[in-house]
């Protein structure tokens, strides 16, 4: 039954969950993780390719049944964080994709359709996702789904674009004291450039964001900085405002670099990521069967408040990144925390885990048997992508 979890399958995905918390990997490095999620998809008679899209700790599970129908995917994190291990519980975030594929395959019955598991390495740095989007490996993918473990039931909702950008400021080093006139001031082009992010502040759609550090500014105070260097984050929450806002902070900076005589370089200093686009039709049909094994008090999400490699699935495939509660009653810890990470491991989060490994489940089987929701999902997704 959909809404059940036998106790066996209860016991290795509480198992799963606990050995990745117990070996806590950085992005790349999640080796045993990995191992341990393809070791328990293979046993449950899933074809997997391992070492996916040329990242070593990637992989990718299938299961077929019967010919035609739709392909769902459930999408797995488990990199850890440094110093904090699981704060972020991808833990259980990932032990959920692969218990509810398995489960899903355990009960499909005479549904047709392919059940896929994609194991996403890196989601806390560089995310595998941005590479496996532009690799095309989601383009073959009727619906995405993954929930993040949170102190809420919260829908998706949408996250920022992002671009990360690092501006090198070169000038000409000098005597600050001696012969400051024979200088270039490296520091001085990068201080400008911060005020005139500063100024663009007030022409900014209030939904954008740009924050940033110095993180070279010289050497000694009595000699003229002949390098400097200060990285942003700017994020939109659409890909084309983006662009629009990452030029003009670009212009800031050759300003600030024109103004004081100085040369800059502009480079990404990591992954961007895109915006999460949200299928409502999707989320529905997660909430409709969330309901079904007990879980009600399903929040709207808010304002976007982060960015995520979801995100650039979204804009390949439908996609939903919803969050689900792990704490006890009245028990709030924030992600990436010690106490988050703990909760991880308590009654709660076991009990919610295998509520939402049904639902999820059940979900796909629902878009899998009634094409009305598939067609649904698929005009939204379209719509989305083409106003975005």
């Amino acid at each position: 039954m959909l809404n059940y979890v036998d106790e066996s399958l209860k016991q290795e995905l509480l198992n799963l969950s606990r050995y990745i918390y117990e070996h806590p990997e950085l992005g790349y490095e999640e080796r045993l993780s990995s191992a341990a999620h393809v070791e328990l998809l293979r046993k449950h008679g899933f074809e997997v390719e391992y070492g996916y899209d040329g990242i070593e700790t990637g992989f990718r599970a299938e299961y077929v049944n019967g010919n035609g129908g739709p392909t769902i995917a459930y999408l797995a994190e488990y990199d850890a964080l440094p110093q904090v291990g699981h704060g972020c519980g991808h833990n259980i975030l990932g032990t959920l994709s692969t218990g509810a594929a398995i489960h899903l395959k355990e009960n499909i019955g005479d549904t047709k359709g392919r059940i896929v598991v994609i194991g996403t390495p890196a989601e806390e740095t560089d995310g595998a996702k941005v590479k496996y989007a532009e690799d095309g490996v989601f383009k073959d993918i009727d619906a995405a789904l993954i929930s993040h473990p949170f102190y809420a039931n919260v829908k998706s909702g949408i996250s920022f674009a992002l671009k990360a950008l690092r501006f090198t400021f070169i000038g000409v080093a000098a005597h600050a004291a001696a012969n400051p006139e024979r200088g270039i001031n490296a520091l001085d082009a990068c201080i400008s450039a911060f005020s005139n992010i500063g100024l663009l502040r007030q022409q900014m759609l209030p939904t954008a964001r740009v924050h940033g550090i110095i993180t070279e500014g010289g050497t000694a105070p009595n000699t003229i900085p002949d390098l400097a260097c200060a990285e942003f984050y700017i994020r939109a929450t659409s890909k084309s405002y983006l662009q629009e806002l990452a030029d003009k902070v670009c212009d800031c900076a050759k300003a600030g670099a024109l103004a004081a005589g100085a040369r800059v370089e502009i480079t990404e200093f990591e992954t961007g990521n895109d915006n999460l686009l949200t299928n409502n039709a999707l989320q529905e049909c997660l909430c409709r069967n969330l309901e079904k094994v007990g879980i009600c008090d399903i929040e709207d999400a808010g304002e976007a408040n982060g960015s995520t490699d979801v995100g650039n699935v979204s804009h390949v495939c439908p996609t939903i990144h919803p969050s689900f509660n792990i704490m006890a009653p009245g028990e709030v810890h924030s992600t990436h925390t010690d106490g988050f990470r703990e909760a991880t491991q308590r009654e709660p989060a076991k009990e919610s885990l295998m509520k939402n490994v049904c639902a999820m489940a059940m979900a796909g089987k629902e878009i899998m048997d009634d094409p009305q929701v598939l067609a649904e999902v698929r005009e939204e997704f379209e719509y989305a992508v083409a106003h975005d």
